[in-house]
């Protein structure tokens, strides 16, 4: 059974940095997209990035030069590293990938993140 579990969400400052993590249940190369999504409340669920085949990136707008995405194969773990947060970032956020193999999209629960003073 495919699983993914994201981690590392809390509450932080204005200003600060977080790293969520999304361990895969399965080799993470099974999958050839990867990327975070978002849904602030009140908001659709919006694409933050994404990772395709382990090295091209996409970012949106909104957090350009503040987050990295990336993934290490030997971990089965993809990352997000978030810096500069402000409380726009405020929401919850979903692992998602795909598996290249049978073409089937994989939610994680979600994990809030929360920038307040």
């Amino acid at each position: 059974q495919v699983r993914l579990v994201e981690s590392g969400g809390g509450m932080v400052q204005p200003g600060g940095s977080l790293r969520l993590s999304c361990a895969t249940s399965i080799s993470i190369s099974a999958f050839g997209t990867m990327a975070w999504y978002r849904q602030a409340p009140g908001k659709e669920r919006e694409l933050v990035a994404r990772i395709i085949s382990g090295s091209t990136t996409n970012y949106a707008d909104s957090v350009k030069g503040r987050f990295t995405i990336s993934r290490d194969i030997a971990k089965n773990t993809m990352y997000l590293e978030m810096s500069s947060l402000n409380s726009g970032d405020t929401a919850v956020y979903y692992c998602y990938a795909v598996a290249t193999a049978i073409m089937t999209p994989y939610w994680g629960q979600g994990t809030q993140v929360t920038v307040s003073t």
